[in-house]
Order: C-alpha cells, then sequence, then structure tokens
C-alpha cells in the first residue's frame, strides 16, 4: 500500500480525535478511575462515535488509506470495534472492512479483530482468537472455533502465535495490579 496524501484529511482529523477521546475513557475505566456519570458519558460517546462513522460509511464506504490516512483508518476501525451496542452495524462494518481489504486499501489484521468481535457479540465463537477476557486471575480467550487450528488461522491474517498475543497483553496488564483487578469481564484486543 502506497499512501501520498489522504483524500479527506478533515474527515481523519475527527476520527483520530474521536477515537483517542474514546482510548482515553476506556483506559480510565480499566482504572477504575471513572463514576457513574463519567461512564454513562463513554457510552453516550461511543454511541456518537458510532453514528458518525455510520455516516462517513454511508457517504463514502470503508474509509481506508486512501481516503483518511493509515491513521484515520486504524480510528475508524477503534471506533467499529468498540461499537458493542449495535451487532448489526458492527457486522456491516466488519463487511465494508473486508472489501477495503480486498482492495488493497485497509489492513487484514484490523479486520480479523472486528470480525471476531462482532462474532463475539452475537453469541458466535470467534475465529482468530483475538477477544480475550481479562481477570484478576489471568488472561481467557472468548469462545474460539477450532482451536487446534488457530494459529493457522492467525497467520493467515497476519497475526503472531496466540501464545504471544497472549504474552504481550500479559505483560501489558501485569505491571498495573490495580489494572488487572479492574478488568474482570472486560474485552480486550489481543496485540
Amino acid at each position: 500500500m502506497t499512501i501520498v496524501e489522504p483524500q479527506r484529511p478533515d474527515l481523519a482529523r475527527e476520527l483520530i480525535a474521536r477515537a483517542a477521546e474514546s482510548a482515553e475513557h476506556r483506559a480510565k475505566r480499566v482504572r477504575n478511575q471513572l463514576d457513574a456519570v463519567q461512564l454513562g458519558q463513554g457510552r453516550h460517546a461511543d454511541h456518537a462515535n458510532t453514528k458518525v462513522l455510520r455516516r462517513i460509511l454511508a457517504e463514502h464506504d470503508w474509509p481506508g488509506h486512501s481516503l483518511v490516512g493509515p491513521d484515520g483508518a486504524r480510528a475508524a476501525w477503534s471506533i467499529a470495534l468498540h461499537s458493542d451496542y449495535e451487532p448489526d452495524f458492527q457486522r456491516a462494518a466488519t463487511t465494508l472492512l473486508e472489501r477495503a481489504v480486498q482492495a488493497g486499501d485497509a489492513l487484514i489484521q484490523h479486520w480479523a479483530h472486528l470480525h471476531d468481535r462482532a462474532l463475539i457479540n452475537i453469541g458466535l465463537e470467534q475465529e482468530y482468537g483475538t477477544q480475550l477476557l481479562l481477570h484478576a486471575s489471568g488472561i481467557e480467550l472468548c469462545p474460539l472455533r477450532a482451536p487446534e487450528s488457530l494459529d493457522e488461522r492467525r497467520a493467515s491474517v497476519g497475526l503472531p502465535p496466540v501464545a504471544v498475543a497472549l504474552s504481550s497483553v500479559h505483560h501489558r496488564y501485569a505491571s498495573d495490579h490495580r489494572a488487572e483487578d479492574a478488568l474482570t469481564g472486560a474485552l480486550a484486543e489481543a496485540a
């Protein structure tokens, strides 16, 4: 993928700002630094972000690298990934992202994460082992189809073996025991 300048830097800036604010809020939530009002504000922001991304998808299809640049495309992926309250939208976004991947305008790893998240959110088993439950006692993969061939499927989409991903997540959260205690039941993306 050779990218010059994104066609819509304005959309890129909006997506990046929204995704960054959402990520900051999630980090505070994970560390139990939010009160009930702030938690509600975060849910409202997720809904607003989904509404904005829905509009962008309707007007432009998936906002890939050519439209919004790599950082804007990553931000769009992050917003879609956290649109958990709207599983129909999440599945539609997965389809559009898959088309962008096939056109060489998005990362297949982003598609694999979003595909898994959409499956988990409708009660199905994930394919690529990107969705985890983090507990104070450790890390657990969300339900998974055919675990014996997981690393083969992960390799087919450019993801590292699951043991490497789990180790990365463990190291990321092990240094902050308060965060681990707060992570019970929280979904996270594996590296």
